[in-house]
């Protein structure tokens, strides 16, 4: 017997045995809790969210249920999703007072080193936070932007002009992968990049799924591969500390060789797992949601040839301001407010980002129902992005919607809010528009699957990678 068909009669034999027990409930036993259902037995409603994704899942609950919170079971968990902007702005304004962070364990044991957490976490974190906030604060970013151009220039040479189709998904997860490494670990060996990269990737499909470890399921697959990402990177910090050591100076300005000489409140030294767990968690922040986003704005203006043009002229008029092979600089990236509105709008009908979660660290009262301690939130982008109050006619892609003053407070949230507002939002804003002026100087493209399905993992993404087809300037 394969492993599909074992896992097959698994999931039969907990359905079959869940049957007689299950009951769906539209509230809990305390009426003073949201309204909801808790699914299944043992799998709640994983397979309901992942079968309608997250915009079609949420949408049905907050109309059956309640338009400001609803009761679910997720990951094992009891969980409330917040709806709208009062949501959004309660969790983004009692963070670390009744609401904190909070990872499930299934994630957790997919990319971490667990046995380091617990003892050193809390004693990491307010480091790494401190470097990661004076490496991607907008005056430290302004050095990265010729970095940043010249590497996309190199990938548009190498990894785009040589070819008629290209499928747009993988290749920009490429991209943004590369200056994730580059940034945070001063890596440019492509060999050890793509290595890297293709256990990430085999991660990040599998961290949300039903968390069954078992042979043939994407979160078994994601647990081996966790263990090949985690010996990789292990490699990296290894020799870059034996550098650092041998040089005995830092000779390097990236977070890995900051990590490397910080030590802990009882003088030590953070560990070659501790740098691992922080480096993966960087990563996770910044290269998947950059590559999505890039890859929706490729398909948006493959859709829409009127914006594409809009935005090439806008990049053309920089590009011409500039010598052949002189590099963009922060001023340039500046001038590019019209394809940032597209970028945005883009990324109002398909955040990268679900969301995020939380942990109640009380009991507390929302909307008239009360959050008992340790359930835990659930805040997301989809309650708002796609509501015709906040954005008339939302399934149509207008980038005027962020001319003026922009979207309603607390409706457009793909980077979250309040203290833990991404800190990577200005980097995300570079990496994207820097990518924009490259590709749209260069190609213009045709999707080849016209309604391509989009698939809910980690992030969206296109079913076959958005194969598309590439036409160079001047020679079509």
């Amino acid at each position: 017997m394969d492993a599909t068909n074992a896992f097959s009669l698994l999931v039969l034999a907990v359905i079959s045995l869940s049957f007689f027990v299950y009951v769906r409930t539209r509230s809990s036993s305390n009426a003073n809790t949201p309204p909801g259902t808790s699914g299944w037995p043992i799998v709640g409603e994983n397979i309901n969210l992942g079968l309608s994704g997250p915009p079609k899942f949420i949408d049905t609950r907050m109309k059956k249920f309640s338009p400001d919170v609803f009761r679910t079971s997720l990951l094992g968990e009891k969980m409330a999703f917040f709806c709208g902007p009062q949501g959004n702005k309660f969790v983004f304004s009692n963070e670390n007072k009744v609401l904190a962070s909070w990872w499930p364990k299934s994630v957790i044991k997919v990319l971490l080193f667990t046995e380091v957490i617990d003892n050193n976490q809390k004693v990491v974190a307010p480091l790494l936070a401190n470097v990661v906030h004076d490496i991607l604060r907008p005056d430290a970013l302004k050095r990265y932007v010729s970095m940043m151009d010249s590497m996309a220039r190199k990938h548009m040479v190498t990894d785009w002009a040589p070819y008629e189709e290209v499928k747009v998904h993988p290749l920009s997860q490429k991209y943004t992968f590369a200056l994730s490494c580059k940034l945070f670990m001063d890596e440019d060996d492509d060999d050890k990049v793509a290595k890297v990269l293709k256990n990430f990737n085999i991660v990040t499909n599998g961290m949300i799924s039903l968390p069954i470890d078992f042979p043939g399921t994407a979160y078994n697959r994601a647990i081996k591969g966790g263990k090949l990402l985690r010996d990789s990177l292990l490699k990296i910090i290894a020799s870059r500390r034996k550098e650092l050591i041998e040089n005995n100076e830092i000779v390097r300005q990236d977070i890995l060789s900051q990590m490397l000489l910080m030590t802990s409140d009882d003088g030590r030294l953070l560990s070659e797992k501790e740098i691992s767990n922080n480096i993966i968690g960087l990563l996770v922040a910044s290269y998947e949601t950059s590559s999505v986003a890039i890859t929706f704005v490729l398909k948006h203006l493959a859709e829409h040839p009127r914006i594409y043009n809009e935005v090439r002229k806008e990049q053309m008029e920089i590009a011409k301001s500039k010598r052949p092979e002189e590099l963009l600089t922060w001023e340039d990236v500046e001038k590019m407010k019209y394809s940032w509105n597209v970028a945005r709008e883009s990324i109002r009908l398909a955040p990268p980002g679900q969301g995020a979660f939380r942990e109640a660290l009380t009991d507390f009262k929302f909307a008239g129902f009360t959050i008992p301690k340790g359930w835990k939130i659930f805040w997301n982008v989809n309650t708002t992005h796609n509501d015709p109050k906040y954005f008339p006619n939302p399934q149509k892609f207008d980038p005027s919607r962020f001319e003026g003053s922009g979207p309603a407070p607390y409706s457009f949230v793909p980077f979250g809010g309040g203290p833990r507002m991404c800190p990577g939002k200005e980097y995300a804003r570079l990496e994207i528009l820097i990518f924009m002026h490259n590709f749209v100087k260069n190609f213009k493209l045709e999707k080849l699957i016209p309604n391509e399905k989009i698939l809910y993992r980690s992030t969206p993404v296109p079913a076959k990678g958005l194969p598309a087809r590439l036409y160079p300037h001047g020679k079509n």
